[in-house]
């Protein structure tokens, strides 16, 4: 099981460095990736492969990135659609007609934490530099979404309320979904104050799970287990679940960590697209 669970799946190409989701790609269904910040040509604190569109990035490097970060994922990058991520729980429907939109055209919409869709060839994108990158595959419904939890995201319910949104629109059986949660900050590094401890307790009832105080006034939560908890809570099977487990604070060299960085650094790209 266990083994199963880690399955993010490390590739190096032409100097990139990038994760792949075997869990996910060998239904046959999607394209997967997760991208690191090696590989690119942005300069200083953003080296190399940064994804952020508001991080004070040439245009050029941003292009540059994008172009050699979804040629190794054979997506093309003209039609990625974009999050515009407020640390909320808000969802869109992306469909055609929003092809390219953060990239190549104006994103039409503001405060998107979560996208989902059924479309085939239509690839989505959410950031991240710690905070936690959830990937949905309804193997059945042949529908996927992407969510960004951060810890505000987490406590709001993003991912179960992601799930939600697909049995909405695709008539979604949990049971029927294939969960990925990507690298991002481990329980390791996430160090809150009670103020923190105290939002999640009083919204879990397992916090007490997924919370360790590590001093008089400093604790440590697990994102990753918070989020797997609950998607457990609504039905996805254990074995369904691939967890990455590794800590983006732990390896800032590979990648950009907004904690570890003090703040200044770029974005990584969680990659999901119908095929």
């Amino acid at each position: 099981m266990e083994e199963r669970k880690n399955c993010f799946q490390e590739y190096r190409q032409d100097g990139l460095i990038y994760y792949k989701i075997p869990l996910f790609e060998e239904t046959g269904l999607v394209k997967t990736g997760f991208s690191t910040r090696i590989g690119g040509v942005s300069k200083e604190h953003l080296t190399s492969l940064n994804l952020g569109l508001k991080k004070n990035d040439a245009r050029e490097n941003l292009l540059e990135n994008y172009h050699r970060i979804c040629k190794a994922l054979s997506i093309n990058e003209r039609d990625l659609v974009m999050t515009r991520q407020t640390h909320d729980d808000h969802i869109r429907l992306v469909t055609e007609e929003d092809k390219g939109k953060g990239l190549m055209k104006e994103r039409d919409y503001d405060s998107v934490d979560a996208l989902m869709t059924g479309e085939r060839g239509l690839p989505m994108i959410i950031f991240s530099a710690d905070c936690v990158p959830l990937y949905f595959l309804d193997t059945k419904q042949k529908a996927i979404a992407l969510a960004h939890a951060g810890w505000r995201g987490t406590v709001k319910k993003i991912g179960q309320k992601t799930l939600f949104k697909m049995r909405e629109a695709f008539g979604t059986n949990p049971k029927d979904v294939l969960l990925a949660i990507g690298p991002s900050i481990g329980k390791c590094c996430f160090e809150v104050d009670k103020d923190v401890v105290e939002e999640f307790e009083r919204v879990f009832p397992f916090a007490a799970e997924v919370i360790e105080q590590v001093s008089e006034k400093k604790y440590h939560i697990d994102l990753w287990k918070t989020n797997e908890l609950m998607m457990l809570e609504m039905g996805i099977l254990e074995g369904n679940i691939a967890i990455a487990s590794i800590c983006t604070m732990c390896h800032k060299d590979l990648f950009y960590s907004h904690r570890g960085d003090h703040g200044k650094t770029g974005s990584l790209g969680a990659f999901l697209e119908l095929v």
